[in-house]
């Protein structure tokens, strides 16, 4: 049996742990406002239920974004997200992390590019590595994510980078630099979100052209998360194999996770980079290395 002294002293160790840890990690956040900030058009986001939603607002004046105030080197980000409803086509809504580093960039992204009223919500991702980008992969949704709110998660660490919608894996980066192929891991990247218009090529290709007859067009968001190594911060966060987002069960797809992911690539997939002939007629190399 322990005695009391040395109970007291064990619980001091593991909150001083705790507090320690939570100085590294950043935890779920209350509100918009604790780990966020507006990056441009204030006046088109506003503030619900006391900054635990906000609305994102896109007219003939102005879209709008933010932006989190911090950077963070690997972790994981996640928000509920409610798209633009109805025609929508021509508006982009993108969540996406970005280092924010110019021509050598590193950035992952989700960009859910509007419909016109009764066609499938199409998401496009792709990954910057370096500076290089055009990695696009585009799935339809399977399910109308203007109607409610979904969950969009980007996980990210030393093995590979994975894009979930509702926990299901649609995009996998994999970490390949045995085969002399590039992975993010030396910039810290900040979470962004926008809404604006791109009708010159969001849907169908710039066919379809924004309807501002229909607007304001409007997107929500909620339940803002973010688990990671905030920069600058302690200098071994990034590497530390406790983290809990290096751990076994996230170093690779579990086979429930992979049987998704094959679902998603089988029946939702309608464009892939990849197999694009005309814009590489050799595929690029990380395509050869499995991704």
């Amino acid at each position: 049996m322990i005695s009391s002294p040395l109970k007291y002293s064990a619980v001091i160790v593991i909150l001083l742990y705790a507090l320690t840890f939570s100085f590294s990690v950043s935890a779920r956040p209350a509100t918009f406002l604790q780990d966020f900030k507006v990056a441009w058009a204030d006046s088109h986001i506003k503030q619900i239920d006391g900054g635990k939603a906000i609305q994102l607002i896109l007219d003939q004046n102005s879209g709008c974004g933010f932006a989190s105030k911090s950077k963070y080197l690997f972790g994981r980000v996640s928000m509920k997200i409610k798209l633009v409803p109805g025609d929508s086509a021509g508006t982009v809504t993108a969540f996406y992390m970005n280092s924010d580093t110019d021509n050598v960039r590193d950035e992952l992204d989700f960009e859910f590019l509007g419909n016109r009223s009764g066609q499938p919500y199409t998401v496009q991702t792709n990954v910057y590595v370096h500076g290089k980008g055009d990695k696009e992969q585009r799935i339809n949704l399977w399910f109308d994510p203007s109607a409610d709110f979904h969950t969009y998660t980007i996980l990210w660490n030393h093995h590979h980078t994975v894009f979930y919608v509702d926990s299901v894996p649609i995009r996998v980066y994999k970490n390949n630099e045995a085969k002399g192929i590039p992975f993010p891991k030396f910039q810290p990247m900040g979470v962004y979100s926008t809404l604006w218009e791109a009708d010159d090529w969001a849907t169908r290709g710039g066919l379809e052209k924004i309807n501002w007859s229909k607007s304001p067009f409007y997107a929500y968001y909620k339940d803002f998360d973010i688990e990671g190594c905030a920069m600058p911060g302690p200098a071994n966060c990034a590497s530390n194999p406790r983290n809990w987002w290096e751990g076994a069960n996230y170093q690779q797809l579990s086979a429930v996770e992979a049987r998704q992911y094959r679902w998603v690539r089988m029946n939702h997939m309608i464009y892939d980079y990849c197999t694009d002939k005309s814009r590489n007629p050799v595929p690029p190399p990380e395509c050869v290395a499995g991704i």
